[in-house]
């Protein structure tokens, strides 16, 4: 059974891209990173830690505990060294667990090997010690065991999440091509919008960007929509102590009803999924739903605050014909209605980004998939420039 109170070290995983993003929530959560790389970033906490992290996190994917870092040469040692690890001081003997991989090793072909090695190693150092064994899948329901071995340096870690922390849990409706909560998060904190001015989303979709900024502007994290964590099963796990860390959630929240939340489109069936994920998010009455063609939606004069597009890219054959006019019809939007607004264009379509008719100041670069995406910066003065 484990001290859920002894640090270790603790690896974060995020998206390529987003990492910068991850690293400002870790900071605000009083952490301080000891690495980071790409994909994510390493610190020194303990699991009740780690329990904190799964329910706060915004735009991480994983929160992994390492158990143990070492020597391994070949996929003819992944046995003897794997059935060495005490797995019964984490895992219960009746209890479920799963097993993933990332492998950067000549002998190995397939992470899928690893897998199997490692679960083959894991119950029969059960049967040993019991005469039983826990049972195991491929799905996260249980305690999941994540591996890392590039060339000859492996490491084993509890990935506390289980499930990806990307999806944010509110939205049972998702609509045609949604944007990931995770990614929304993160573009959203790389406008530096502050929670207090205006944010507004003409073609908001299903209504992720609109809701993830209403959920920042009231402090309610990931945490409230998901009640189902690998870190639950992890032999020391306290359900009060979990049932407490909600509850505190649950106890941040401020209802920031000044704050002025736009989101247009012009499907009414679009608006309907994205009310129903508000609401089942808390913050429906937050939002001003509307349905209208994206250059009639209303803009608060004052403050002025941030207007954010996420159109379609033009995957298809003969769509791009048709998105040129509505990102010419963006950049007029922008020019017309939204002065003194930063104004920014989500798009993995750098093309049709061209017909918009304005500079960009800005190019931040996502990946949403494997599609190589920029966030687009517009600063829509009042006026000219210098004035």
């Amino acid at each position: 059974m484990l001290d859920f109170n002894q640090k270790g070290k603790v690896f974060i995983t995020c998206k390529d891209r987003s990492v910068s993003y991850l690293e400002k929530e870790i900071r605000e959560l009083g952490f301080v990173p000891e690495e980071i790389v790409r994909t994510g970033i390493s610190i020194k906490a303990s699991l009740e830690d780690c329990m904190d992290l799964n329910l706060h996190l915004r735009t991480a994917s994983h929160v992994l505990y390492e158990i143990k870092s070492f020597y391994l040469r070949s996929a003819e040692d992944i046995y003897r060294r794997f059935k060495a690890i005490p797995w019964e001081e984490y895992l219960d003997v009746d209890g479920y667990f799963s097993v993933n991989s990332v492998v950067e090793n000549e002998s190995v072909t397939t992470p899928l090997i690893v897998n199997v090695k490692v679960k083959d190693a894991i119950v029969d150092r059960f049967r040993d010690l019991y005469g039983r064994r826990p049972d195991s899948g491929s799905d996260f329901s249980g305690l999941v065991f994540q591996v890392f071995w590039k060339d000859t340096q492996a490491a084993v870690y509890l990935n506390t999440s289980g499930e990806t922390l990307a999806k944010h849990g509110y939205r049972k409706i998702p609509g045609k091509a949604p944007m990931i909560e995770a990614l929304a998060a993160a573009t959203i904190y790389a406008t530096e919008w502050n929670t207090r001015v205006p944010f507004i989303n003409p073609m908001c979709g299903s209504g992720t960007l609109a809701i993830e900024a209403a959920l920042m502007a009231t402090r309610r994290y990931p945490g409230l929509f998901r009640d189902q964590y690998s870190f639950q099963s992890i032999l020391g796990y306290d359900p009060e102590a979990f049932l407490a860390k909600k509850k505190k959630l649950e106890n941040k929240i401020v209802e920031a009803t000044e704050v002025k939340i736009v989101a247009s489109d012009i499907s009414l069936q679009a608006i309907s999924f994205a009310r129903e994920n508000a609401a089942f998010a808390g913050v429906e009455h937050m939002i001003d739903f509307q349905v209208c063609d994206f250059a009639e939606t209303s803009i608060p004069e004052k403050p002025r605050g941030v207007v954010m597009f996420n159109p379609e890219y033009g995957e298809r054959l003969g769509e791009n014909d048709e998105l040129e006019l509505t990102y010419r019809r963006m950049g007029d939007f922008m020019k017309q209605k939204c002065a003194g607004y930063r104004g920014y264009i989500f798009t993995g379509n750098l093309e049709l980004a061209k017909k918009v008719g304005l500079k960009a100041s800005r190019r931040i670069e996502f990946w949403n998939g494997t599609i190589d995406c920029r966030l687009l910066k517009y600063d829509l003065y009042s006026g000219s420039r210098e004035a």
